[in-house]
């Protein structure tokens, strides 16, 4: 990638802007500007259309078009000449993001990054579409070629552009308005089922997944699975997550040498990864894999967590404690160059047994797996299988692997690393904190209770303006008024960290999130939230997100928060409006059963009766904390975990869940209250390892 801050060449307006994204194109000869009122003015007083130019800091092929366009003088003075050029982080602005990838998803019925939007000067698009080559290829026109062409529509046929603008337009409002269905075929259950035999039918029983090449993660679905499972008993559900996590650890998806997931792969067998490392993928694979331990006590999963938060600690962590956005694809101007390796180099860096042992345990040939000969390492063999072909132990094996992934990885740590994207958002964070809250529980571990704690603390010192939260923070500069998914994120996490830490300030900023965003997004009149307040007028449209892609629409998580604090709390209002958020999406589910999982397994929740369990803790904190591992060990997606001190319980909770107060240690000791529907157990000392 090119150094932005190359002080021969004349910066644009996006210089001043604190974007990682914008600040990559500061120095294009476009003129870009900042999406923005300056823009909209310019586009009116010059009666000129706009080219909105859509991306993010990592994004590859945001990088190709740079280099082949932005970057190229004759291009550039073609869009200066016909167009007002706007520039935005799609990371920042979800919102803008949001309406112009439905409007290409309306005219295309797909969508990606870059986007590429031209509008007229009140924001409306007239045609859309993402990558424009430099020379006509891959079915495509060229980049000039488009901008020649729509120009020519602008200056000449302006009334066809203005009604191709007002049809885009009517289908954008047409997705964004949802009703709720007054009759559905089914009921939830039936819903439930249909999301799940969905999933069955798109499974891959060879690789895991749930589609084809490329394969995303999606980890709603395995949240939906695993929910599924402990509902309902069925025993499939829960193979095909661990099948699935499984190959996915074992692929080339997963940094065999660092720890973290790529973003997807590019093939079904999850070997060749699409390299760019995302926090959002990060968060709620660990909060996964965390719950599939739960469930299993494979160990295996366990030291993917353990690996991946080392990653996350040693290269995506604010000093004060947040977590930065993502890594790069790309190093030295091509994808995957940090993490990839020839034969020749693992030979020369390693042992001849150590070579010998990486090359069949990662699959690694003289052709590769990837572009120039070069292998990504991926488990293509097991470890008995490696020590048979070798003639040697399995320990002995492991022992190989081991000083040689250490080898290798600090060989790597001299390469030119990728760019890092080191803004912080609210939303991702929040999945981060979940991510990390669960792993806590899971595992016992209390390094990531301090790590989500830390976290959590910067972001509810840092991130709140006014009692605004807010999106994005970079380099001490907080903008942007909060989205839906930052509330429903955040409160989400910090769900997950009260029960990890039972220190009741989560779980009161967590209610207040959730009651602000109500005021804020809430639709009286059609229920469910909307993705912004509607205060920015630039934003045509207010829309409600209704897909759990690579990450969970805010419906759904808000859904989740609802019924957690809706039945803790015995809110009726609380339960009303996830009721009512949930009646919004269902119809949906209906017709695409797989597109929300998450919805789906709110769906399933609120079928389960309320269930509590309330640690009455004692004097002595060994015991208290015998029961608390209990408690925290097992899977219990639709239980509540709660504690009472020692010396009695807190005043704001004990306010709102008035059973607390006559929960007390029994003989001394402390004592867990298992509480289902409207009834209570008889407390016990000792929950046993299938009483969680």
């Amino acid at each position: 990638m090119k150094d932005n801050t190359n002080s021969e060449r004349r910066p644009n307006r996006l210089v001043d802007e604190r974007s990682p994204y914008l600040q990559q194109h500061a120095y294009n000869p476009v003129e870009w500007y900042p999406w923005g009122e300056e823009a909209f003015e310019k586009a009116r007083s010059e009666e000129k259309p706009i080219f909105l130019s859509i991306g993010y800091s990592t994004c590859h092929w945001c990088h190709v078009m740079e280099r082949e366009s932005f970057e190229d003088e004759e291009t550039a003075r073609l869009m200066n000449d016909l167009f007002v050029n706007i520039k935005v982080d799609r990371e920042e602005r979800p919102d803008v993001d949001n309406m112009y990838m439905t409007a290409a998803q309306a005219i295309s019925g797909s969508g990606g990054w870059p986007l590429s939007a031209w509008l007229t000067p009140d924001l409306k698009p007239f045609y859309v579409g993402t990558y424009f080559p430099p020379q006509p290829r891959y079915g495509r026109p060229s980049f000039r070629d488009a901008l020649l062409s729509l120009h020519h529509a602008w200056i000449n046929e302006r009334e066809k552009v203005f009604r191709s603008a007002k049809a885009i337009m009517r289908a954008v409002q047409k997705n964004a308005v949802m009703v709720a269905k007054e009759e559905r075929d089914g009921d939830d259950a039936t819903v439930v089922e249909l999301c799940r035999e969905q999933l069955e039918q798109n499974y891959d029983p060879r690789h895991g997944g749930f589609s084809g090449a490329p394969k995303f993660p999606r980890p709603s679905i395995f949240e939906f699975l695993l929910r599924h499972y402990h509902a309902r008993g069925n025993q499939r559900s829960l193979e095909m997550v661990l099948y699935t996590l499984h190959r996915m650890a074992a692929g080339g998806m997963y940094d065999q040498l660092g720890g973290g997931f790529a973003r997807y792969s590019v093939d079904t067998e999850w070997r060749v990864p699409h390299f760019e490392k995302m926090l959002y993928d990060q968060g709620q694979l660990l909060a996964v894999y965390a719950d599939a331990y739960r469930i299993t006590r494979d160990t295996a999963l366990a030291m993917v967590i353990r690996q991946t938060v080392g990653y996350l600690e040693r290269d995506l962590m604010h000093p004060d404690g947040a977590f930065y956005s993502a890594e790069d694809a790309d190093s030295e101007g091509e994808e995957g160059t940090f993490y990839v390796w020839s034969l020749a180099e693992l030979r020369d860096l390693l042992s001849p047994r150590e070579f010998e042992a990486v090359r069949s345990y990662y699959g690694s040939t003289d052709e590769g797996n990837f572009e120039h000969g070069k292998n990504v390492l991926h488990t293509s063999a097991t470890i008995e299988q490696v020590a048979q072909r070798l003639g040697i132990g399995s320990g002995e094996v492991e022992k190989l692997l081991e000083s040689a992934r250490r080898i290798l990885f600090e060989a790597r740590s001299a390469r030119i690393r990728p760019h890092r994207d080191e803004k912080i958002l609210t939303s991702w964070n929040g999945l981060m904190i979940g991510g990390l809250a669960r792993s806590a529980a899971a595992l016992g571990e209390p390094h990531y209770t301090m790590l989500a704690t830390r976290a959590a603390d910067y972001l509810m010192a840092t991130m709140n303006v006014q009692g605004r939260l807010m999106h994005r923070l970079k380099d001490g500069d907080v903008r942007f008024d909060g989205y839906l998914e930052d509330y429903a994120y955040l409160a989400a996490g910090l769900l997950d960290l009260y029960e990890a830490t039972f220190e009741v300030r989560y779980l009161r900023e967590a209610d207040r999130l959730v009651r602000e965003a109500g005021r804020l997004f809430w639709d009286e009149e059609g229920g469910g939230y909307f993705m912004t307040s509607g205060d920015d007028a630039s934003v045509l449209i207010r829309s409600k997100g209704d897909h759990d892609g690579a990450e969970p629409a805010g419906n759904s998580v808000m859904a989740m928060n609802l019924l957690r604090l809706g039945q803790l709390f015995h809110d009726d209002e609380f339960l009303a409006r996830a009721d009512r958020t949930i009646d919004l999406f269902l119809g949906r589910i209906e017709e695409h059963p797989i597109v929300m999982p998450l919805m789906a397994a709110a769906a399933l929740a609120r079928m389960q009766p309320p269930r509590q369990i309330v640690i009455a803790a004692s004097e002595d904190r060994d015991d208290t904390m015998h029961l608390v591992r209990q408690a925290q060990a097992a899977y219990h997606p639709d239980t509540a975990l709660l504690m009472v001190a020692a010396d009695g319980p807190d005043e704001w909770l004990a306010a709102r869940v008035e059973t607390l107060m006559g929960m007390s240690p029994v003989n001394g000791r402390a004592a867990a209250y298992v509480c289902e529907g409207l009834a209570c157990h008889p407390p016990v000392t000792d929950l046993g390892a299938d009483r969680g």
